[in-house]
C-alpha cells in the first residue's frame, strides 16, 4: 500500500473517529405523514457524564427543500459543539414533494415543541435551545428563529401548546427573498435552472411560479417575521455561491440590522455554496472573510472588518446567548 493511501486511510480513520454516533437515533417528534416520509425524526447526540441540563443546539441540513433528510450531517455538528458542552439534535423535516410551505416551519416548530417537552428526558435545558442550518436548513434555521412570536405559523403538527421559541439561530447561506435571487445571481441562469422557473425548488416549497404568487413567498421570506422579541442571529454567507446568491443572506442581516437586532454578518469572498464546516476550518474558503454586526443596544452598528471565522466563532456566539 503506498504512503499517499495510507495517509489518506489514517486521515478517513481518524475523522471517523472523531465522528460521534447518535445516542439516541431515529426518534418520531411527529407521525410520519405521509407514511413512508422520514421528515418527523430526529437523532440526539448528547455528552456523556453531563452532570447538569445542557443547552440544546438544533441541526436541520439542506437539500432544496427535496429530501427529508435534515437530520444528516448533524454528527459533523456534535463533535464540535458537544466538547464545548452542549447536546445537539439533528432534525429532518418533510420536502416540498410531501408537503408545500407552511409545512416545512410547521414541522421544525413540532421538533422543538417536542424537544422541550421531553428535555428533562433527555437531560437538557429547555430554557436554552438555539438552531442552526445550511442553505435549505439556514431558511429553516432563520424562519424558526423570526416565528417565535407568531401563532399564525404554528401548526398543528405533533406536541403542541408549547412554545417554539428558540434562543439564537446560526444561518449558513439562507435563501431569504426568493424574489430576487435570479437578479443577484452570480451568471444568467439557464432556462431550465433559474429560481424564477415554475419547477425551481423554491417554486416547489410554496406550489406556484414564484413571480406569479409574491404574497405566498412574502409568507415565505424570514424578513416579514423580524419583531423586536427575536432571538441574536449569526449568518454566514460566500460571495462566490453559485446557487444562492450572497445577496440573499445580506439582506437578511441588513433587515435585522434596520430593525436594530444582535446579529452577525460573516462574508467569505472565496467560499462557493456547501460545505459549511469549510467556512469554519478551509483557509482557502476563509481567505480575506469578513465581519460586522449589529447590536440591540443603542442600535450599534460594527463595520466589515478582517476575521476568520472557525468553530469557536459559533461557539462564543452560542455561549453569550445560551449559557
Amino acid at each position: 500500500m503506498s504512503r499517499i493511501l495510507c495517509s489518506i486511510l489514517g486521515a478517513v480513520i481518524a475523522l471517523h473517529a472523531q465522528t460521534p454516533a447518535p445516542t439516541f437515533a431515529n426518534l418520531d417528534y411527529a407521525p410520519a405523514d405521509p407514511a413512508t416520509s422520514n421528515g418527523h425524526k430526529l437523532d440526539l447526540y448528547i455528552p456523556a457524564g453531563a452532570t447538569r441540563p445542557l443547552p440544546l443546539i438544533i441541526w436541520t441540513a439542506g437539500s432544496a427543500w427535496r429530501r427529508d433528510t435534515g437530520k444528516d450531517r448533524a454528527e459533523i455538528v456534535a463533535a464540535q459543539l458537544n466538547p464545548a458542552g452542549y447536546a445537539v439534535a439533528g432534525v429532518s423535516i418533510r420536502s416540498s414533494s410531501q408537503v408545500k410551505f407552511p409545512g416545512q416551519l410547521h414541522d421544525i416548530k413540532a421538533a422543538i415543541r417536542w424537544l422541550r417537552t421531553n428535555a428533562a428526558k433527555y437531560n437538557f435545558d429547555p430554557n436554552h435551545i438555539a438552531i442552526t442550518g445550511d442553505s435549505s436548513g439556514g431558511w429553516t434555521a432563520s424562519m424558526a428563529a423570526v416565528t417565535g412570536d407568531a401563532p399564525e405559523m404554528e401548526g398543528s403538527v405533533g406536541i403542541t401548546g408549547v412554545s417554539s421559541r428558540v434562543q439564537a439561530a446560526v444561518a449558513f447561506y439562507p435563501p431569504t427573498n426568493f424574489m430576487t435571487m435570479d437578479a443577484w445571481a452570480l451568471r444568467k441562469c439557464d432556462p431550465q435552472g433559474c429560481h424564477d422557473g415554475e419547477h425551481s425548488p423554491e417554486s416547489d416549497l410554496v406550489g406556484c411560479a414564484i413571480q406569479i404568487c409574491p404574497e405566498k413567498v412574502k409568507a415565505a421570506s424570514p424578513m416579514t417575521y423580524i419583531t423586536p422579541s427575536d432571538p441574536p442571529i449569526m449568518i454566514l454567507h460566500g460571495n462566490s455561491d453559485q446557487l444562492v446568491p450572497h445577496n440573499q443572506g445580506e439582506q437578511f442581516y441588513m433587515a435585522l440590522n434596520k430593525a436594530c437586532k444582535d446579529a452577525i454578518f460573516i462574508s467569505l469572498p472565496k467560499a462557493p455554496h456547501g460545505n459549511f464546516n469549510g467556512f469554519l476550518t478551509d483557509d482557502k474558503l476563509r481567505e480575506a472573510a469578513t465581519m460586522r454586526s449589529t447590536s440591540s443596544a443603542g442600535c450599534a452598528v460594527a463595520n466589515p472588518m478582517p476575521y476568520k471565522p472557525a468553530w469557536k466563532t459559533v461557539i462564543d456566539f452560542l455561549d453569550k446567548y445560551m449559557k
